[in-house]
């Protein structure tokens, strides 16, 4: 049993700091998801049924838009690999556009609330389909963000043959794309989650 630890502790060690604190934030932001989901579920959500309530088509589309991400940024680290860097700045751009398109069919969706009667002013529940959903959205343009600056330096690097080289055979260049798909694959399975509670909920 101490063998095991001290290997796991040892990883942890064996760690860059850029992935500890991803993976911290990851647990961090998963806790957060976890407490307000229980509230959710806690708060009487059976009574929204009388309000007619029904799953936002936005929030469907949504869905779909975030699953097919999902698969745009898995094409990344492939790329890289085949020491495109193109390649991996067009998947990327792509998984930029579709958290784009995400985040306004989540807007959408919350208008489509908001013409249900279901708003802050009404039962907790409704409440926490704004609160839920908008914390997911935070998320994600943080790492929307991240993605416009890696866009941005590998704009300037692919045109500078040097540069481009030093870049594919640079350890920390693939561990940050890794870090970002795993990041990005994170919050579409926090949305799927709180997508099919949401379904089965109402």
């Amino acid at each position: 049993m101490s063998q095991k630890q001290q290997t796991w502790f040892q990883k942890i060690e064996s760690m860059h700091p850029y992935q500890t604190l991803m993976y911290l934030g990851m647990f961090g932001s998963g806790l957060i998801f976890l407490f307000l989901t229980v509230a959710f579920l806690a708060s009487g959500y059976g009574q929204m049924d009388g309000l007619g309530f029904k799953m936002p088509r936005s929030f469907i589309l949504s869905t779909l838009v975030i699953l097919f991400s999902g698969y745009t940024v898995s094409k990344m680290l492939l790329h890289f690999k085949e020491e495109s860097i193109k390649k991996v700045k067009n998947s990327l751009l792509s998984t930029f556009f579709m958290g784009l398109i995400f985040t306004a069919l989540q807007l959408m969706g919350w208008k489509e609330l908001t013409g249900m009667g279901v708003d802050f002013k009404g039962l907790p529940s409704g409440s926490f389909l704004y609160v839920l959903s908008g914390i997911h959205i935070f998320h994600l343009i943080g790492a929307m963000v991240f993605a416009l600056i890696m866009v941005v330096q590998y704009s300037k690097r692919e045109k500078d043959q040097v540069q481009h080289l030093i870049m594919l055979t640079n350890p920390f260049e693939k561990m940050r794309i890794e870090l970002f798909t795993k990041y990005w694959h994170f919050m579409d399975f926090i949305w799927l989650v709180l997508f099919l509670i949401f379904v089965i909920s109402f």
